[in-house]
């Protein structure tokens, strides 16, 4: 390995490309390339003389595996299989199982050879294009373990994948049992023709069924290499058993094969077993077909054994692709030639023999061969014939007894490649841990790391079904279950195709995403006409394990076509949402929050979402101050939004850095958002630590209320008595972006604390429940709606009201009048009320707005501004204005007077609303407008006093004077 750590021609810490920076586990990177912050200090580092060197920590090369590895003791290779042995001759020993030799000549006689290649058809084209969807897929990456599951559940996402998962690995139990009842059914007959019966024809299947089972579970257990050669084994015994028929459809008949009806080839017979003689309760295409298609269903093996191949990329496609060709061959050949050779119905009696050509009353083909078979024909109770046993290919064959020993092979083969992947598909899922309690069947033992606690379930189930016995049953239902993974597959070919993800670059490309979502619809409406009850209770069972996992939200990412298609969706709709043009009766309040880091101001985050979650934009601003930029941990970003999800909270997190809040916030505001998706409201903490906060502070937080009403977005600040940060109670600190200079009782640092941007871990911040996230009973939602905004002074406690914890609150809405016209106005804002629809019935009249308040509250006010305050006109001229120049952000006596007025109308309706609203819920007040020539102190004070002196939330809400309700239709 060291040679090929060769550095690139910029840097010796730049390295050149190379297989090990993408190789990956599921869970952490193997090899790692150097970040970018190292490669920009390596040159530093070298001219001020300190030796460069790779390591092997996250910034840097290759770890050096290839010294520790070969000091590690050589470990003997698990086995490894290839395209022929791992993939073709597995599938095609699946596929010929025991419809091959004991339902293919009974389908043909009842469908015909017409419909029996039809049939076929329509089997063949299901799997040929699941096969070739299997090989996109597994061609696009590689496949480790868990076939049809990993496939499907990395290409759609652990929502689908999950459910066909459990659903995939209980198909090929259900068809491990349905092989061995073929192979049980056989043997019983076997029995019978030689007069041995255990107990009876039902109960002998049973208990052949379980001894069969009992040593496939010994032999699947032995390992990999001895169930490899024992399939190699039924493998070659199956070609000498399909040879062996061959060879007999040419041998001429002998007259005890007559009296079966065996008459070798004829036109006549093929005429007649052209056309369909249906009979029975089964006598339908498409239960013909639902018992069919089991035989066509080994396509998958290859696939459920990936992680034991030698280069599944290469084998898969190519061993299932030629395995689907030969055994379609051989079943339009045994159809054929059984249809062409062999009469319906014969009595397999010698003395029906008449000879010559029998006319008059003789009923049947078999009259044209000089044999009378009309007694049991009329009768119904032939025993011999294509339509009445299911012996007729040992019967054709040169030999009986190596058809027999092919049907055994192909029983057991097929049952014994289920057994195996049943188990292997279902310890990759358990290893996903998408589900509770089946963790424990995850884990492997040996070289192959083989599921020997599956192994086992697998056995319970494949018994549990085999006490069945009736071979008919079980095949309709493993159709239906394999038809689901199939559309599943095809599906996810297509759903991958078609969102155009860049990652989609499959290797095998003779594939068509149309042909494969057509493919998935044929599935779906097969698995209906098969057996529609069926069809139901695997689509209800999938159904439910998809709105569990969906519920649950495992943590994985795999990143699934699904991901690529939402990417696909949200960029379409967000590209045509910038040509729809905006109207009043579609405003939402899209909220831009300034949170700092979320976890630090959970009651801003839940009172935002409290009325944008579902319904419309929310974005948590966090500006981070140059200064912190190096400290802040790398997965900060990662951890908050984990932490929003995990609370619930529907919003982006979108950090900036910046030299001072101001300058981060005015970024925000212009460069926040995506067309139409951009936030129309700034929402603020109220800055309670004012007082004690430098005069640049002050001025940061009042001008970036300006730039918002510059920028024409609304304002929305939120205030509560116990204050916003919380991080004294997280125990780190608070980002200085926020909180420039708290005050001491606010702020008692600790040398323990934590960096700015430390998120604690995500249970403990969990555990801080805000008021927001409780039930408010039957409290009130107190508007003073003292200023026309527009209506989102009113829109927004209305859209609180809409969620449960708000539901039962009573809303009031009070208003600025005079005590002569109290009553006119209170009607008037009834029916504006009544117009808006939003049953608001409460609206009280201030009449006392404008009187002058007490005393006590004016001198309050007054003393919360002398620290900033000139006192200007108490000096002479020069020192006034020395004063003026030395402290430009403070009142002067002047700007006091002047709007005197205005701060005592703040410090009366603070004295209203602190009388009214006393047991409120949630007050909402209108926010005043800052003058242009008011200084940010006083400002800062009025806004103080408006809010202060409240035990419940206080909101101060300015729309931007454009109407965001209107009560007409257009």
């Amino acid at each position: 390995m060291a040679e090929l750590r060769r550095s690139s021609v910029y840097s010796t810490l730049d390295l050149v490309p190379q297989l090990g920076h993408y190789t990956r586990t599921l869970h952490q990177q193997k090899g790692s390339r150097p970040s970018l912050d190292a490669l920009r200090k390596a040159f530093e580092e070298k001219e001020a003389g300190i030796e460069v060197t790779t390591t092997n920590s996250g910034d840097s090369s290759l770890p050096n595996s290839g010294t520790e590895a070969s000091k590690a003791p050589p470990k003997k290779a698990p086995a490894r299989f290839g395209w022929f042995i791992g993939v073709m001759m597995r599938c095609m020993l699946n596929i010929w199982g025991v419809i091959l030799f004991l339902r293919v000549t009974v389908i043909t006689s009842q469908a015909g050879i017409v419909l029996m290649w039809i049939i076929i058809g329509l089997s063949v084209m299901v799997t040929t294009l699941t096969g070739l969807s299997i090989s996109a897929i597994a061609t696009n990456g590689r496949v480790v373990s868990g076939g049809a599951y990993f496939m499907i559940s990395r290409s759609l996402g652990y929502e689908l994948g999950a459910p066909i998962g459990l659903i995939f690995s209980f198909a090929n139990a259900l068809a491990c049992a349905l092989n061995t009842v073929g192979f049980s059914v056989v043997v019983r007959d076997l029995m019978r023709d030689y007069g041995v019966v255990i107990v009876d024809a039902v109960n002998d299947i049973r208990i052949i069924g379980t001894i069969t089972l009992v040593i496939l579970l010994m032999i699947v257990l032995a390992g990999m290499e001895w169930e490899s050669k024992t399939q190699i084994l039924f493998f070659l015994i199956l070609l000498i058993s399909f040879a062996d028929y061959l060879v007999g459809t040419v041998i001429p008949p002998s007259q005890e094969k007559q009296s079966q009806g065996i008459f070798g080839y004829n036109k006549d017979i093929f005429i007649s077993n052209l056309i369909p003689n249906w009979r029975g309760p089964d006598g339908n295409f498409f239960r013909m077909f639902s018992i069919f298609f089991p035989g066509a269903t080994g396509i998958m093996s290859g696939v459920n054994i990936c992680g034991d191949l030698k280069d599944p990329a290469t084998a898969i496609p190519k061993g299932t692709l030629w395995a689907i060709l030969v055994t379609t061959l051989s079943y339009l050949i045994l159809s054929v030639t059984s249809g062409a050779s062999v009469v319906r119905d014969a009595s397999g009696n010698i003395s029906d023999f008449v000879g010559g050509n029998i006319t008059g009353d003789c009923v049947g083909l078999g009259c044209q061969f000089g044999w009378n078979f009309t007694k049991c024909i009329v009768s119904n109770n032939c025993q011999y014939g294509l339509a009445n046993t299911s012996k007729v290919m040992g019967l054709l064959a040169g030999s009986y007894y190596i058809i027999i020993a092919g049907v055994f092979a192909a029983t057991l083969s097929s049952a014994l490649g289920f057994l195996v992947c049943a188990p292997k598909v279902f310890q990759c899922l358990c290893k996903d841990k998408i589900y509770p309690y089946i963790g424990i069947f995850a884990k492997g033992y040996g070289k192959n790391n083989e599921p020997i606690r599956a192994y086992i379930l697998c056995f319970f189930i494949a018994l549990g079904l085999v006490l069945i016995g009736d071979l008919n049953t079980i095949a309709a239902l493993n159709s239906n279950l394999f038809m689901c993974s199939y559309c599943l597959i095809n599906f996810s070919c297509f759903h991958a195709s078609f969102t155009n993800a860049p990652g989609w670059r499959p290797m095998f490309r003779y594939y068509n995403k149309w042909l494969a979502l057509f493919a998935s619809v044929v599935a779906v409406l097969l698995m209906f006409l098969f057996t529609w009850w069926a069809a139901l209770c695997v689509f209800s069972f999938l159904i439910f394990l998809f709105i569990y996992v969906s519920y649950n939200k495992p943590n994985v990412n795999w990143g699934s076509s699904v991901q690529a298609g939402s990417y696909n969706m949200a960029l379409s709709y967000s590209v045509a949402l910038t040509g729809v043009n905006d109207h009043v009766k579609n405003f939402r309040p899209q909220c831009l929050v300034l949170t700092g880091p979320p976890t630090q101001r959970p009651a801003l985050v839940d009172f935002v979402d409290s009325f944008t979650k579902h319904a419309s934009l929310m974005i948590c601003g966090d500006i981070i101050m140059n200064q912190d930029r190096q400290t802040r941990p790398q997965d900060a970003t990662d951890r908050l939004v984990k932490w929003m999800n995990k609370r619930k909270v529907r919003s982006f997190y979108s950090p900036f850095t910046a030299d001072s809040l101001r300058v981060g916030a005015r970024n925000l505001l212009q460069a926040s958002g995506l067309g139409k998706l951009k936030p129309n409201i700034l929402v603020l903490g109220f800055k309670s630590n004012w007082r004690d906060s430098s005069p640049e502070s002050i001025d940061d937080y009042i001008n970036t209320i300006y730039d918002t009403f510059d920028t024409n977005y609304s304002l929305c600040i939120l205030r509560m008595v116990e204050g916003l940060d919380i991080s004294d109670q997280l125990n780190f600190e608070v980002n200085q972006g926020f909180e420039p200079d708290e005050s001491v009782e606010n702020n008692q640092q600790s040398p323990q604390k934590k960096p700015a941007d430390n998120i604690p871990d995500e249970d403990n911040s969990n555990q801080i429940k805000t008021v927001f996230q409780i039930d408010q009973g039957k409290k009130t939602i107190d508007i003073y709606w003292i200023a026309d905004d527009g209506g989102l002074t009113l829109l927004v406690p209305y859209l609180l009201t809409r969620r449960k914890r708000w539901h039962n609150c009573k809303v009031r809405v009070f208003i600025v009048g005079d005590e002569e016209n109290m009553e006119e106005s209170r009607t008037e804002m009834l029916r504006l009320l009544d117009r808006f629809r939003f049953g608001f019935k409460d609206v009280l009249v201030m009449t006392d707005s404008e009187k002058r308040p007490q005393a006590k509250n004016l001198e309050r006010f007054e003393d919360s501004v002398a620290p900033f305050r000139l006192y200007d006109e108490q000096q002479d001229g020069v020192s006034a204005q020395e004063l003026r120049d030395n402290a430009p952000w403070k009142i002067s006596d002047k700007e006091f007077e002047a709007f005197r007025q205005k701060s005592e109308t703040k410090v009366k309706l603070n004295e209203i609303i602190r009388r009214n609203s006393i047991y409120a819920g949630l007050v909402v007040v209108s926010l005043p407008v800052p003058h242009s020539d008011c200084t940010s102190a006083l400002y800062m004070a009025w806004l103080d006093t408006l809010t202060c002196g409240l035990h419940c939330p206080v909101v101060l809400i300015r729309g931007n004077q454009e109407d965001v309700l209107t009560f007409y239709c257009q």
